[in-house]
């Protein structure tokens, strides 16, 4: 008896850390079992893991764009928001669900566990630092886990150094920052992306090497703002002109393909560099 009402305090300590840990709402768990439903109904086991994650990635078609869905409470948690996605976040959730499509998943626990192994340094949340903020640290570490491979330098892409440091010379823009224990994680992390190189396909080479980029590709938009790598991520998708466009989480206002091919659609994007494209596997 006394060790049974010592195991009970435990049991609830022990799911209140876990509860801790997953920032999830009612609807959000609601729509993510219409998700798998959905998803479930209308899939054709298949090798090519590109056709799975386009599959996916449509039906997410005019889902809300909402800015900084991730920065939310006093504490890094495992946020799941399927009722607002960045461009971030809608490439997280779509490799998510394709892993459990792909690995013939279908349950809840499943999928943040693979939400928070695309999300975070070596798949483990520890602390807001621990969370892949720069998109090139993104791709490299998800290379790393296996879960995609960086093309970027199979299709022409050139190598470049650049100091990456926008977050902590803009520390007022991240709320999270403001404690120092994040900030100086921050800075540990952008020394480690800003002695790495990485490759880019400079824009005006785009439309040329268009023939080695895939539907379900995920494409990166590489910057020239200083301190800065990325700006903005989606998923390549073929249409029916022939031509490479971008399904993403547009900050327009929804989950969209954009009108222009991506060479066209670059072109209209101040600052922008070119791309990097990663191949989910």
């Amino acid at each position: 008896m006394k060790l049974k009402s010592l195991l009970i305090p435990l049991l609830l300590i022990t799911n209140f850390i876990i509860a801790q840990q997953i920032t999830c709402s009612a609807k959000d768990k609601e729509i993510f079992t219409q998700k798998i439903a959905l998803l479930k109904k209308g899939y054709t086991p298949t090798a090519n893991f590109g056709k799975t994650i386009m599959y996916v990635g449509k039906t997410f078609l005019g889902t809300p764009y909402v800015a900084k869905t991730l920065e939310t409470g006093t504490k890094e948690s495992l946020v799941i928001n399927l009722q607002g996605l960045d461009c971030t976040t809608f490439v997280e959730n779509v490799l998510a669900f394709g892993l459990l499509l792909k690995n013939n998943k279908e349950d809840f626990e499943a999928y943040t566990e693979y939400l928070e192994k695309i999300r975070y340094k070596d798949g483990k949340l520890n602390g807001y630092a621990s969370r892949l903020h720069y998109f090139s640290e993104w791709i490299a570490n998800n290379q790393q886990k296996g879960i995609i491979k960086n093309n970027t330098a199979d299709i022409g892409g050139i190598e470049i150094e650049k100091e990456i440091n926008f977050m902590s010379t803009h520390r007022n823009l991240y709320p999270f920052l403001k404690d120092d224990k994040n900030f100086e994680g921050i800075l540990q992390s952008e020394k480690v992306v800003s002695e790495s190189s990485f490759c880019f396909l400079p824009k005006e080479e785009v439309k040329e090497n268009e023939e080695s980029i895939a539907s379900g590709d995920i494409i990166a938009l590489t910057t020239s703002i200083k301190g800065l790598d990325i700006t903005h991520t989606g998923i390549a998708t073929r249409e029916k002109d022939g031509r490479i466009h971008l399904l993403h989480a547009s900050s327009k206002g929804q989950v969209e393909i954009s009108e222009l091919p991506l060479a066209e659609y670059l072109q209209k994007i101040k600052n922008n560099t070119g791309i990097m494209v990663s191949r989910p596997q």
